[in-house]
């Protein structure tokens, strides 16, 4: 197991969220891989399964709705799996949401969440084969101003 390279793996997932590179978050799941979702803000467990590549992506691009987003990676834990060339790990994050409200000034809606996580060696390649999000508590802070305001 390469804590490096699972390391690299979760902040790069972060990172694509951030910038809106929704086909290369995509590119970091496995073919055949299983994202879980809560249906947030009623349901904090994870809930909402998404299947393969295609399905995952087409669920990740509602971040292209929200004007500005920060996934800060608050920390990471990484096991060895149960078969060989797996991985678990979990990934806790602090998910800041930008937007505007509708007396129009800007808000952030804040998720302290979890990611639990299985990897897989595609190649010499570590993937997610398995990524569950919870929200363990969500807020809303006002924000004074915003990049692209």
């Amino acid at each position: 197991m390469d804590q490096i390279a699972l390391g690299d793996l979760v902040a790069r997932y972060a990172l694509h969220a951030d910038r809106r590179e929704i086909e290369a978050m995509a590119g970091l799941f496995t073919e055949d891989a299983v994202l879980v979702l809560p249906d947030a803000p009623d349901r904090l467990d994870p809930v909402r399964v998404f299947t393969g590549r295609a399905e995952i992506a087409a669920t990740l691009s509602a971040l292209d709705g929200i004007p500005v987003t920060f996934h800060a990676l608050a920390g990471q834990v990484f096991d060895v799996g149960a078969e060989p060339g797996t991985a678990t790990g979990e990934i806790a994050c602090v998910a800041h949401h930008l937007t505007a409200r509708e007396d129009g000034k800007p808000s952030d809606l804040v998720w302290h969440c979890r990611y639990t996580d299985t990897y897989r060696l595609d190649g010499q390649t570590w993937r997610i084969a398995r990524r569950e999000q919870r929200i363990d508590s969500i807020e809303t802070r006002p924000v004074r101003r915003w990049r692209g305001e």
